[in-house]
């Protein structure tokens, strides 16, 4: 069973992947034996995650890419492909974030919500977070078709309307609907050989929401605490936690399976509160 998981002689682009959650699935990808491409606009974040992968064992290769422009994504995956010797067939969409102009502040309204920051919100899940990536895969695909797997990263606030992260909880339900819509397509329509499937994760702390989990000191704020008793599991996940879904989306092991996604939350969504 374990050779069905086996990423050995694949490529692989996780975007968004100086972030803490992309970078903990392109690890994974990587402990399972594929060659792995952390992007990321920034160099500098792509240099030190690296670095702190290599302290760990893990060996991860860094391109810069703005994901929300085709051309850079089309440069990037070229100089993926040439390094690897064959094209990217793993795409991990996890580039995304949130912005306080597009969250309802406390003793604010929808109506206050600031419409740069919700188009920013959109962009970056949506175009940059899913669709141009996305995209650019399949068009390489169509050329010289291959078994492939897309997997989108969502949230909790895609599935159940979530206060306060009015603009997120949007952007990720249009990731959600996407998944579903492009996984259709691509089997159905196209006759691609190309999954695609979302891992939605729960509460894990990051640098985009942990200005509404934590304090300050960091301790849990009062919405921080009542993520915690009402996830059964009564923790926040750790990043690495994410790690055995994205190994399985992309190997062999979930051949049939497109167009799902896999809730990793600690039973957040399980539980009715009673």
């Amino acid at each position: 069973m374990t050779t069905e998981f086996d990423l050995q002689g694949r490529c692989a682009v996780v975007t968004g992947g100086a972030g803490h959650l992309g970078h903990a699935m392109g690890e994974a990808l990587a402990r399972a034996g594929a060659t792995v491409w952390l992007a990321s606009r920034e160099q500098s974040r792509l240099d030190q995650a690296i670095a702190e992968s290599a302290s760990r064992g893990v060996s991860l290769r860094g391109v810069v890419m703005d994901p929300n422009v085709r051309a850079s994504v089309e440069a990037a995956f070229d100089t993926v492909q040439q390094a690897c010797g064959t094209e990217v067939t793993i795409l991990v969409n996890g580039a995304g974030g949130n912005q306080p102009g597009a969250t309802v502040v406390p003793g604010a309204s929808f109506a206050d919500l600031q419409q740069d920051a919700l188009r920013q919100v959109i962009d970056t899940n949506v175009m940059a977070g899913a669709i141009v990536p996305s995209q650019v895969l399949f068009s390489r695909i169509a050329r010289s078709p291959a078994p492939a797997s897309i997997i989108m990263v969502g949230s909790v606030s895609s599935l159940r309307a979530l206060t306060r992260v009015a603009g997120y909880g949007m952007a990720k339900a249009a990731v959600e609907n996407l998944t579903r819509w492009l996984a259709v397509h691509a089997a159905h329509d196209l006759h691609l050989p190309v999954r695609v499937n979302a891992i939605v994760p729960g509460f894990f702390l990051t640098e985009q929401n942990r200005f509404l989990l934590q304090d300050e000191t960091g301790q849990p704020t009062a919405r921080g605490r009542t993520i915690l008793e009402r996830t059964p599991m009564g923790r926040l996940g750790q990043p690495d936690e994410l790690g055995g879904t994205v190994v399985w989306l992309a190997s062999d092991a979930s051949r049939f399976v497109t167009g799902a996604s896999i809730v990793v939350d600690g039973g957040f969504m399980a539980w009715s509160g009673v």
